[in-house]
């Protein structure tokens, strides 16, 4: 591996889990799904990450960070790996991904006002009548 890259030192799974904040099962899973490639075998049989796994692993995990899919995130990749990605798609993936986000907070805002409402109902007694009970029973 060496000869191949100079004095760059190769990474075990590990060292890029360490890295990158990423657990090694996520690794594992990335590699497996196709979202990180295989990285080449030294003469041990050893993974030998680089800088460009590393790289790869903290775009992959900051896209998740912001909620995107791993379809989306694939897609993304698709993009930068064909060397074809435009501003513009970038954008248009991003833009839905944004509306997506909103339609999920109003949603969760719509849920935090339905509770809130229920849960200043209950009484919180040790009774056996209970008022968020009843509204999840459709009673209330």
């Amino acid at each position: 591996m060496a000869g191949n890259h100079g004095s760059v030192r190769a990474l075990r799974r590990s060292d890029l889990a360490r890295l990158t904040g990423c657990n090694l099962e996520t690794i594992r899973y990335y590699e497996r799904i196709g979202v990180m490639p295989e990285p080449p075998r030294t003469a041990a049989n050893y993974r030998a990450y680089d800088e460009t796994h590393v790289a790869r692993l903290r775009f992959v995990m900051r896209a998740r960070d912001l909620g995107f899919s791993l379809d989306e995130v694939r897609d993304l990749l698709a993009l930068v790996d064909g060397g074809a990605q435009s501003c513009a798609e970038v954008r248009a993936m991003a833009s839905a991904h944004l509306e997506a986000v909103r339609e999920r907070i109003a949603d969760l805002r719509r849920i935090e006002t339905v509770l809130a409402e229920t849960v200043s109902r209950c009484s919180g007694e040790d009774v056996p009548e209970c008022a968020v009970i009843d509204a999840l029973a459709g009673q209330g």
